[in-house]
């Protein structure tokens, strides 16, 4: 029990007890000494003792303000449902709230996370998953095998909106097995599925209760109620997404209290907000501001590696771009080089290949070398010279997104082709190049795809026709029957040389059609204040900052 102070007059008579008591006994003393007694002093007046105050509690401690981490990125969520997700900077938010199955390092090393093992059958068409016990989503509810066979059954229902289904739709059926355990049964063989549920965003695991959360719906969730180090804490579109920490986390705990995510589609306005100290991390700063912010002691800069392909999709349905003939061209016209060393400021390399270099798949291509004459020939033969083309390019979403397009047209308008660019924010330009193409009057579009994992399979969904929008993201509508079969041979082709022959056969022809025009593996700018520590990225065009802080 806690001691507690006297009250003052209590305190008050007990002295005056004790100071008696030292009277009689000095009188006692007195009486039977030897000595005579001394003479009377007069008396002195009884010295008045004042009260005793109780010590003064102290005052409560002032409620501590919550540690923040503070992220500038450059787009507002076109959603927050993971299996909706078509963007790899929504997905990295999304990722401090929900968790996939599996996780894969930067190597592509797949390792556990909410499984904690699993088995493979010898004809490889049964995966066996054992969860993780014990963890909860942050409803309370449990994560167990029913929940995960409700949310892989949600990914592959047809009913929904899913532009990624196509990675899963191998999965036949998902059994429980028991309260921990799971079994996919898969109609046919595909190796990279463990890749794909470590990697892919649209995989990450919902409570299936959270459906009746206000602003969720089994078709759309708009607050994902996951298992992650943190909890959906506020939205305000166009502004900001706060995450706060789970306390209750499986896990690690972070070290920040709240992460919240700053919406700033202005590169320039990104790096002030950094340099005043008003965020800790930002993603794509201006690009020709590299150099300074390097030299600058209050930052860090990691020029991170990244799997990003730039291209300008073309509507390949168009009447003018179907002729292949033009598409070439076009490729041809365009000085990729010279974008990469004066716009990009070195951040690329320029694709030999529909695909990254780090991608396991990967067969370099014959260049399109900077020609323009051989563009202005080919256009001529195809009988479109002097023709205009729609072009839409992104704000914000990757490296100088805008002024790489600008730089597009100005090459363009050198051969013949009028291609005036326009913008706008995330959501809407998303929506724009998901317009089936009778609908749509746009022709051509900048685009960056970030496969989830390391592997072919997903690069090439770009150019398999049963992925045209709304089935997928593949908004080219190129298609090539050859190609699909070669593609879908791939998919479940075991023998891994075999499997990457097909992806280069696959490759060749898609380069010599292209449904692109293939500009470059883009290089992913991170930019920190060197007060913080423990922040790095992953190769799919993340960063890598749950676990930032304080540096020491």
């Amino acid at each position: 029990m806690k001691n507690k102070p006297f009250p003052a007059i209590t305190l008050l008579r007990r002295r005056s007890w004790l100071a008696l008591v030292g009277v009689m006994i000095v009188i006692l003393v007195a009486g039977v000494s030897c000595q005579p007694a001394p003479a009377a002093q007069p008396e002195q007046p009884a010295e008045v003792e004042e009260p005793v105050s109780a010590p003064e509690e102290e005052a409560p401690a002032e409620p501590k303000e919550p540690t923040a981490f503070r992220i500038a990125v450059g787009i507002d969520p076109d959603t927050l449902d993971p299996i909706q997700n078509t963007t790899t900077t929504v997905g990295n938010m999304a990722e401090y709230m929900v968790e996939t199955l599996l996780f894969a390092d930067k190597e592509g090393d797949i390792l556990p996370q909410l499984v904690a093992d699993w088995d493979i059958s010898d004809d490889g068409l049964e995966y066996t998953l054992h969860l993780r016990e014990g963890v909860t989503f942050h409803d309370g509810t449990a994560m167990d095998a029913e929940a995960i066979k409700w949310n892989l059954d949600r990914l592959l229902d047809p009913d929904l909106k899913s532009p990624a289904r196509g990675t899963f739709n191998v999965i036949e059926d998902v059994e429980v097995v028991d309260e921990y355990t799971f079994r996919l049964h898969l109609s046919d063989t595909f190796p990279p599925l463990l890749a794909a549920l470590a990697g892919s965003s649209n995989a990450t695991i919902i409570s299936p209760a959270s459906v009746d959360q206000e602003g969720n719906s089994y078709e759309t969730i708009t607050q994902p109620v996951g298992t992650g180090p943190y909890i959906f804490k506020e939205r305000v579109k166009g502004e900001r997404i706060v995450v706060a920490r789970n306390e209750d986390y499986w896990g690690e705990q972070p070290y920040y209290d709240e992460v919240v995510f700053r919406i700033v589609p202005e590169a320039a306005t990104r790096e002030s907000l950094l340099l005043a100290g008003q965020v800790d991390l930002i993603i794509l700063p201006p690009i020709s501001d590299l150099p300074a912010l390097k030299q600058n002691p209050d930052v860090e800069v990691l020029l991170a590696p990244s799997i990003l392909t730039l291209c300008s999709s073309d509507l390949t349905t168009d009447e003018v771009l179907s002729d292949v003939r033009v598409r070439q061209a076009l490729n041809y016209a365009v000085d990729k080089q010279a974008i990469i060393d004066s716009v990009l400021f070195g951040a690329g390399q320029v694709l030999d290949a529909p695909m990254s270099p780090s991608l396991y798949g990967y067969c370099p291509q014959p260049p399109y070398e900077y020609n323009p004459e051989k563009a202005k020939q080919l256009l001529a033969e195809a009988g479109a010279e002097n023709i205009e083309l729609g072009f839409i390019a992104p704000t914000g979403r990757y490296v100088q997104d805008f002024q790489a397009a600008q730089a597009i047209a100005g090459f363009l308008s050198e051969v013949g082709v009028k291609a005036s660019v326009s913008t706008m924010d995330w959501p809407s330009y998303v929506g724009a190049i998901l317009i089936p193409p009778e609908e749509n009057e746009l022709d051509l579009h900048l685009l960056g795809w970030a496969p989830d994992f390391l592997d072919a399979f997903q690069q090439m969904l770009q150019f398999d026709s049963s992925q045209a929008p709304p089935n997928g993201l593949e908004t080219s509508f190129y298609s090539n029957p050859e190609v699909d079969e070669l593609i879908n041979t791939a998919r479940k082709e075991t023998d891994s040389a075999i499997r990457e022959d097909l992806y280069c056969q696959a490759s060749e022809i898609i380069w010599e059609e292209a449904p692109w025009i293939f500009l470059w593996v883009q290089r992913f700018p991170i930019v920190y204040r060197s007060d913080v520590a423990n922040v790095d990225y992953h190769p799919t065009e993340k960063f890598a900052a749950i676990y930032a802080r304080p540096a020491k």
